[in-house]
């Protein structure tokens, strides 16, 4: 596995948007799955090395996989 620590992708902010942390390290904000994908590239994953649903990479605090839109 190419990570020792997984990803975080924190609680939804009140705008919708959830704090991404890779290895401990802030990587951004994203507000979809499209998004979460170029911050975890930007960070040095390719995007087939990365299932968004898989618990052994990606950890989902503050509920599951998924975005909340402002107002939800």
């Amino acid at each position: 596995m190419p990570w020792q620590t997984p990803i975080v992708v924190h609680p939804p902010a009140p705008d919708g948007g959830r704090r991404v942390t890779v290895r401990g390290g802030d990587a951004g904000v994203a507000r979809s799955d499209r998004e979460l994908v170029a911050l975890l590239c930007r960070a040095g994953l390719g995007e087939a090395d990365v299932a968004l649903d898989d618990p052994h990479l990606v950890e989902w605090r503050g509920g599951r996989h998924g975005w909340t839109a402002p107002g939800d």
